[in-house]
């Protein structure tokens, strides 16, 4: 399944603070800790928890999110569908970076252990 433009703007102006508390959320009701979600973010983006509130507090978009961030290098490691969408297969470099993100939060929620999450 490939992305659209619009789909691919779409997810460009979404502010990640709008989406945080969804994360937060869905790996909270699967008794995971927020700190696992930070640990997750700051592995895949290089933000501390400072950095990540004050992203948070200024309502940045994913694209400048994700302009800001230093992508973890195993990054590329990450595969699999999410949403629908093969991860691997996704050509708009920002959209592939969002579908990183929702995956590691997704294998979060589901009880993966923290060193597969993080491609150890």
């Amino acid at each position: 399944m490939n992305t659209t433009p619009e789909h691919n703007e779409r997810i460009a102006k979404m502010t990640f603070a709008s989406v945080y508390p969804l994360y937060l959320a869905k790996v909270e009701r699967k008794g995971r800790a927020k700190e696992e979600l930070h640990q997750v973010i700051t592995w895949l983006t290089g933000f501390e928890d400072t950095k990540l509130h004050q992203l948070i507090d200024e309502k940045v978009t994913f694209e400048t999110f994700f302009e800001r961030a230093q992508l973890n290098s195993k990054a590329e490691l990450i595969t699999g569908t999410i949403c629908g969408y093969k991860i691997e297969e996704i050509e708009n470099p920002l959209t592939k970076q969002v579908r990183y993100l929702d995956k590691l939060v997704d294998e979060l929620a589901k009880g993966k252990k923290m060193e597969k999450i993080l491609r150890a």
